[in-house]
């Protein structure tokens, strides 16, 4: 069984495979307190549904890519079994998780985007920088940048666990209604910095709303 907030189909907001058509199976809970969190409405509730339910309901809409996420995924243990599940299927998957939670159980076929957070998010004491070196190619590193301080700390870490060699993408995003984004795309041009910038493409078009 998994408690879930809302399982939907969208284009992909975010990462490397945005743009592209995807169904997202949103798990309800987490166990931090992002100050910009924009899924604070996954906190709790949801329903609880068994894994048949679910797999069913992404079925349903013959996706090639299935996103987990959140609220934080791995705060529920059946989220590892969901994951297999959906690789055995044969969908391209990935999990949307904060890094605050061992990711040493996850399916080797997924592709973990790790959102390593800064100061600004003012949950930066629960990353648990032991995943990194569990990291490999096909994963991606996301910092969402609230300030100065947060890039120059995100530019630290990345050269500190030598993210670009490490993962396919490294992504930093900026913080919506604190970070302007053309001021953060200014910064990483001026560092020279191969790193990808992203907007969440899903509230461009729909805006922040569930569902989408």
């Amino acid at each position: 069984m998994l408690r879930i907030t809302e399982i939907f189909y969208s284009l992909q907001g975010e990462a490397r495979t945005s743009g592209l058509p995807t169904v997202f199976v949103r798990l309800t809970g987490c166990p931090l307190r992002c100050q910009y969190c924009d899924t604070a409405y996954a906190f709790s509730g949801g329903r609880m549904l068994p894994m048949d339910d679910v797999l069913a309901q992404v079925a349903s809409h013959k996706p090639r890519y299935v996103t987990v996420t959140g609220g934080e995924p791995l705060a529920q243990p059946a989220c590892l079994a969901l994951l297999v599940q959906l690789c055995d299927a044969g969908y391209q998957v990935s999990i949307e998780t904060s890094g605050a939670l061992d990711i040493a159980g996850i399916d080797p076929r997924v592709s973990i985007v790790l959102d390593l957070k800064t100061p600004g998010s003012a949950e930066v004491s629960r990353n648990l920088y032991t995943n990194i070196a569990l990291l490999a190619a096909k994963d991606q590193v996301k910092f969402v940048i609230c300030d100065r301080q947060d890039f120059t700390w995100a530019c630290f870490k990345v050269h500190e666990y030598n993210l670009l060699e490490r993962v396919g993408d490294v992504l930093f995003s900026p913080s919506v209604g604190q970070q302007a984004a053309t001021e953060l795309a200014e910064w990483i041009l001026a560092e020279n910095l191969p790193v990808r910038f992203q907007m969440q493409l899903h509230k461009i078009l729909w805006g922040d709303k569930p569902g989408v």
